[in-house]
């Protein structure tokens, strides 16, 4: 079984990916389970660029297979932002309460037919054997001004799914996988890696 090593150190994120490659002859390890402490500067304009330089600084110290995603949310009513900067959107340490209530702010104003945000998800996979595997897909909804559900982690409780008539929160994990943006660029990478 081939390892893969997960450049973030956010366990959720390392475990949505652990679930879909689940069945495939692939361990899927995070840098915290092997006690990597790397913090790549994210100086890309785009979540490729970003998601490539995570993927080159964990790969010139492990080699082998490492896999890397840079995500965020697009709000459309606000030009495309927080975008690439969504972890750190209302301040470097602010929490998900305070971005929430300041994406609120922002939007107070816009009906919420017209608060239309998509999460994008660019995924590279580095391999020493072959050429790097890159995919970016998205996933759509629309911005709430109340959180609802407890799954999920980031801007999921206000992310409404009007597929599922429910926030991305509430979605079960395999429903989430289905759909969201993380999901299907992690089955791009399976495919080309098939």
């Amino acid at each position: 079984m081939k390892q893969i090593i997960v450049a973030s150190n956010n366990i959720d994120k390392v475990n949505e990916i652990r679930a879909a490659f689940s069945g495939r002859p692939y361990a899927v390890i995070g840098m915290k389970e092997l006690k990597i402490d790397l913090k790549a500067e994210e100086t890309g304009s785009t979540f490729v660029e970003n998601a490539m330089i995570k993927a080159e600084a964990l790969f010139q110290l492990v080699g082998g297979y490492v896999l890397a995603d840079d995500s965020g949310l697009c709000v459309e009513a606000l030009g495309g932002a927080p975008g690439i900067y969504s972890s750190r959107f209302f301040g470097e340490n602010s929490s998900y309460e305070d971005k929430f209530k300041e994406l609120s702010r922002l939007l107070r104003h816009i009906p919420l037919p017209e608060r239309t945000a998509h999460f994008t998800c660019a995924m590279v996979l580095l391999r020493d054997d072959a050429e790097p595997i890159i995919a970016e897909e998205h996933f759509e909804g629309v911005l709430l001004n109340a959180k609802f559900g407890i799954g999920g982690f980031g801007y999921d409780p206000v992310f409404y799914v009007p597929e599922f008539g429910k926030t991305s929160a509430e979605l079960t994990a395999e429903e989430k996988l289905s759909v969201s943006h993380r999901g299907k660029a992690i089955r791009a990478v399976l495919s080309a890696l098939s």
